[in-house]
């Protein structure tokens, strides 16, 4: 494992798809690469620091519920060996090794889902606008990172220009109004 902090992947005759705040997806034609990247991502924010070996601790996380769910629900991953990926992700093996997965091509949906079981970040804002979260209607009196009475689901919409824009709440329904009632229920 490299040294190095990468909060740019660049890697060499790899056709970039889209850039996110901490994510890079590349197209490799049949399959795409995802590699994390060292970015702290903070409520939207890229921040110019970033964290040594994180892309690396999130694909490995990532690699672990992945092979830990496969039983349970199927799933795009493929490989995280890079010495098992093709030649061209294996060239640039120094700033992909332990942050990069092979993926399954998929449908995207330009929405994100969260479930929250704590009132904070963007949260804590809707709720102190309009006493709801994602139209989410709350308790009153609740403060600034306290436990919700039970988890709740809040999902957003996934920003234009992942490095510059911010995701916005949605609720549910605005949720089915974009995707589908079939695919919000299966989300």
């Amino acid at each position: 494992m490299s040294d190095k902090t990468y909060t740019t992947i660049e890697p060499a005759g790899l056709k970039r798809l889209s850039k996110g705040k901490v994510r890079d997806i590349f197209d490799l034609g049949e399959h795409l690469l995802f590699v994390a990247s060292d970015r702290i991502s903070a409520f939207d924010v890229v921040l110019p620091q970033g964290i040594p070996h994180k892309g690396a601790a999130l694909t490995q996380i990532s690699k672990f519920w992945f092979e830990r769910t496969a039983d349970i629900v199927p799933n795009h991953m493929i490989e995280t060996d890079i010495d098992k990926m093709p030649a061209e992700v294996r060239a640039n093996a120094e700033m992909l090794r332990d942050r990069s997965m092979l993926v399954k091509k998929g449908k995207v949906y330009p929405v994100e889902c969260i479930v929250r079981g704590y009132l904070t970040g963007s949260g804590w804002k809707d709720y102190r606008r309009t006493g709801a979260v994602c139209g989410i209607k709350l308790p009153e009196g609740l403060v600034d990172g306290d436990k919700l009475p039970e988890p709740i689901f809040t999902p957003t919409t996934k920003a234009e220009s992942a490095l510059g824009g911010h995701d916005e709440a949605i609720t549910f329904e605005q949720m089915v109004d974009t995707v589908g009632r079939q695919v919000a229920e299966t989300l």
